[in-house]
């Protein structure tokens, strides 16, 4: 692959020590690349259904959600209650949180500055959906806050810490709730969601609609694309368009908006669909003008960014494959092949820069 770039420089140079964690949805693993070389460190076993992760540098701890005992969102064999907790230095797990009640943990939400984790939690009989709020020095939850929905399965805090958004796959509004005081403090309207990011000075919202339904059946689907939320007013005022369904949406430091669209048609054998390659769409947020997309694997279920914001990694699960993509010239550096290593499902994915 190509690893030149505008600039000259390879967009390796210069990330020695660091390193990037993939999820095994069903290996079910997490396994550590050198972001460097592309070479495996290792991996740790943390049960069944592992789904997204998140590294938080002031504790140097790896967040990691359990979300089921076997399948999917819809399709699966009863929901999980825990957190894995793992020091991704000596690749060991530290803690296994139990969440129980609540149960189906998912999106991940950090808050470096008070040291709180947010974690999504599906509804049960006697309560909604809900985000659960741990203490992450203590590895302790605090409590929860109503979503008001069935499935809040992505969740992503203002950079003031102060608002919460998460999206509702049925549901036909993204819940907005105020951290501070712990409640839901509106719905804004959006025909079922799925993953979501938020711009660097709170403004605004980037929210992937509408929810992936793989059936078919769905003749009058709403536009698919990336719905914009004014975040002081609660209420969506753009939309981008994009050519297929999108579930992963990741915003970069430098202020490129990142979308996995799923290429799929209707198969009455899968709940999934019979897949095609998937593509990463690029935005400029600030502008919202369409930069260009790039080829990647099947089903792109979750993305994340160098902290330089120069390197782009889909993790796309039925392929179980990760793509490095070159940010600045849209090309594809790398391609990690999960499934390779026995480890099927590759999910959610962290980018941990090296301790200083």
């Amino acid at each position: 692959m190509p690893q030149s770039s505008r600039t000259g420089r390879s967009p390796r140079t210069g990330r020695e020590g660091d390193v990037l964690a993939v999820v095994s949805q069903s290996g079910p693993t997490v396994s550590f690349f050198d972001a460097a070389s592309d070479r495996f460190l290792g991996e740790v076993h943390v049960g069944s259904e592992p789904h997204e992760l998140c590294f938080d540098p002031a504790q140097r701890l790896l967040w990691c959600t359990l979300t089921y005992h076997s399948g999917y969102y819809h399709a699966n064999g009863g929901r999980r209650t825990e957190l894995a907790v793992i020091d991704p230095d000596t690749r060991r797990i530290v803690e296994f949180v139990d969440l129980a009640p609540e149960h189906g943990p998912h999106g991940l939400a950090l808050d470096p500055a008070r040291g709180l984790l947010y974690v999504s939690v599906e509804s049960g009989p006697d309560r909604p959906g809900g985000v659960v709020v741990v203490d992450t020095g203590t590895r302790r939850p605090l409590g929860r806050i109503d979503t008001d929905a069935p499935g809040p399965h992505w969740f992503a805090v203002d950079p003031a810490g102060r608002t919460g958004y998460a999206t509702n796959k049925e549901a036909p509004f993204v819940s907005v709730v105020d951290l501070e005081r712990g409640v839901l403090t509106a719905k804004i309207e959006v025909p079922g969601s799925e993953g979501l990011a938020v711009s660097a000075d709170g403004a605004q919202v980037f929210v992937a609609a509408p929810y992936a339904d793989f059936s078919g059946a769905a003749a009058d689907r709403p536009a698919t694309g990336i719905r914009v939320i004014e975040a002081r007013t609660a209420s969506v005022v753009d939309l981008l368009p994009t050519g297929d369904v999108v579930l992963p949406v990741h915003l970069t430091s430098t202020g490129k908006l990142l979308a996995g669209e799923v290429r799929t048609a209707a198969d009455p054998g899968t709940r999934l669909g019979r897949q095609a390659p998937g593509r990463l769409a690029v935005f400029d947020a600030e502008t919202r003008k369409r930069l260009g997309e790039v080829e990647v694997g099947l089903f792109p279920l979750t993305i994340t960014s160098s902290p330089d914001g120069r390197l782009g990694y889909v993790s796309c699960v039925v392929s179980s494959t990760v793509d490095v993509v070159d940010l600045e010239t849209l090309r594809r550096v790398a391609r990690l092949d999960i499934a390779k290593r026995g480890e099927p499902g590759a999910h959610g994915l962290a980018y941990l820069p090296r301790a200083v």
